[in-house]
């Protein structure tokens, strides 16, 4: 049998060799185009990280990051030997991104509030970062953008200062122009009264003007950076500076304490001013990345003067992606099917799942209320209507003339008793029955509950009931406990208080259902009371609800029951 012809190794040699003469053309042909930094250039790319581990840096400047590099890294900065350090540094990686990066910098205009004593108390600090919209690089075309701060003045203020400073990250530099600053005070629906406002809003425009104007002064590590300069062209403002070419050192304008308007506490105020500014960055740099796909890109620093222009100088790098050999387009096609066939997958399931086991949830509560709704209505229809019926027939025969006076003595103790039970089984059918599961139905409630405690008396009610939602649910044992624990205190009112006055509140606040039973009686001294178990029973049913109860009592000044439980929603129990 003939096997069919067999693959030569000259082939495969052969194919080896064309992919590294590939290979090598490709770092050539990058070499060429990206020679990267002239030798005689200030700037350089000093080195390049994947994954935390360096990566060395080839000759012409290029660099090799292997298939789907991972937290790329480039450090870049003035060369050795250098003197004349760049100030401000921006970078960019294209075509993988189509705008110039600078690190975070921000310079700032603070209002400062001062006691009567001269110390500081507290300030308000109004950041600017990067470069204005109307940035052009020159005074004289740039357009300022407007800003405007409303504050109240804190306690204990007297006096307030305004400061423009470039002491931010240490190692910002740039320019920041602030013009027709004003502070006023806010006078309601009158004009504003100002305050502070800038030198120069009432100056001629070529009126002489000392240097520093009256009401401010230099300040900072070096004072000669806030200057004051002029922008536009015809014709020219004056306005307050802050040039920061030393990313070690900052200035500032500040206004001075003893010109300091006075100010009252709870003042309100409005700062306004013009800003134009840009700023960045004047330390040594570094430029992170996430992923990099495939392909060919150009890693560039450029350097900037103090006003954000660019100098001309620049450094770049050639950075290399190659897609692997094992990579085709129907691979990542199957793998995207398949993911999105498993994410769908799981979240049906999930979907699935989780309606299932809320319908067999929904299940056992509807059966579980209406066997209580059952339960219900048969204690109603007929334990009750045969309760009731002896209750009718012990009235009439106590009135039978018929009988002896102690038969009709015992008919009227089983008459009340048979009043009492249908009472209790009432409420027995009220607690179980599951459309009053909620906390109005519960308010309700206990307002009849109490006055109808009290009607054969002669101590009046008041009741303040607030913010009880029909939503909020509340199991059967919670409401027969609360009724119970209320009827208790009540009852203990009636029997031992002597009160005239019953007031009882609820509220429910932050999930939390509050209840106190207030009574003008006799009241009694809590460590001196020796009584019954009313009291304890009282607390030791809140306590089995995980509430609580606490009694507040002193002779002559009446007694305060206080209930206090945590709602909890049926959800959060499933």
């Amino acid at each position: 049998m003939n096997p069919g012809p067999q693959p030569d190794g000259r082939c495969y040699f052969l194919g080896v060799g064309i992919w590294r003469f590939a290979m090598g053309f490709i770092l050539l042909l990058a070499q060429f185009s990206c020679p990267g930094a002239d030798p005689n250039n200030s700037l350089e790319i000093q080195w390049v990280t994947e994954n935390g581990k360096d990566v060395p840096i080839q000759n012409h400047g290029t660099v090799s990051l292997g298939s789907f590099p991972e937290k790329v890294g480039f450090g870049f900065g003035p060369r050795q030997g250098v003197t004349n350090f760049p100030i401000r540094l921006r970078y960019m990686l294209d075509p993988f991104e189509n705008v110039w990066h600078e690190d975070v910098s921000e310079m700032t205009l603070v209002v400062r509030f001062y006691n009567a004593a001269g110390d500081q108390i507290n300030q308000c600090i109004y950041s600017v970062n990067g470069e204005t919209t109307g940035w052009t690089g020159s005074l004289k075309t740039s357009s300022l953008t407007h800003r405007r701060e409303t504050l109240v003045v804190p306690p204990k203020a007297s006096r307030l200062l305004v400061v423009i400073s470039s002491a931010g990250p240490p190692d910002t530099v740039g320019l920041y122009v602030v013009a027709n600053l004003v502070v006023s005070r806010s006078s309601g629906n009158l004009a504003n009264e100002v305050l502070l406002e800038s030198p120069f809003e009432n100056e001629l425009p070529d009126s002489p003007l000392s240097d520093p104007p009256k009401g401010w002064m230099h300040d900072g590590v070096r004072p000669s950076m806030a200057k004051i300069v002029k922008f536009g062209q015809d014709p020219q403002t004056r306005a307050f500076a802050i040039l920061d070419e030393d990313p070690s050192s900052h200035g500032e304008w500040h206004s001075t304490l003893e010109t300091a308007p006075a100010v009252s506490p709870g003042d309100s105020l409005v700062v306004e001013w013009n800003e134009m500014y840009s700023m960045g960055s004047g330390r040594y740099r570094e430029a992170r990345y996430g992923t990099l796909p495939a392909g060919n890109y150009h890693f560039r620093v450029r350097s900037l003067d103090v006003l954000g222009v660019p100098t001309g100088v620049e450094a770049s790098l050639n950075v290399l992606v190659f897609q692997p050999v094992w990579k085709r387009p129907w691979f990542w096609a199957v793998c995207a099917l398949l993911g999105v066939a498993s994410v769908l997958g799981a979240g049906r399931y999930a979907v699935w799942n989780r309606m299932r086991r809320e319908m067999v949830r929904m299940q056992h509560q509807r059966a579980l209320e209406q066997e209580r709704l059952r339960i219900a209505h048969d204690i109603h229809d007929d334990l009750g209507a045969r309760v009731t019926q002896i209750s009718l027939l012990s009235a009439m025969a106590q009135d039978d003339p018929a009988l002896s006076i102690k038969a009709r003595e015992d008919f009227g103790k089983i008459s009340c008793m048979a009043r009492e039970l249908v009472s209790a089984l009432y409420e027995t059918v009220w607690a179980v029955n599951p459309e009053n599961d909620n906390l109005e139905a519960q308010g309700s409630y206990l307002c009849q509950m109490v006055k109808q405690l009290c009607d054969g008396t002669t101590i009046r009610c008041r009741f303040y009931v607030t913010g009880l939602p029909r939503e909020v649910q509340v199991p059967s044992q919670i409401r027969h406990n609360i009724n119970m624990a209320v009827k208790e205190a009540v009852h203990n009112v009636i029997k031992h208080s002597t009160a005239t006055e019953i007031t009882l509140r609820m509220d429910f606040v932050d999930g939390v259902l509050k209840i106190s039973i207030h009574d003008d009686g006799i009241g009694f001294v809590s460590k001196e009371y020796v009584g019954g178990h009313g009291l304890a029973n009282m607390k030791q049913r809140m306590a089995n609800i995980r509430g609580n109860c606490e009694i507040d009592s002193n002779h002559g000044r009446g007694t305060i029951v206080r209930i206090q439980l945590a709602i909890i929603p049926q959800e959060a129990n499933v």
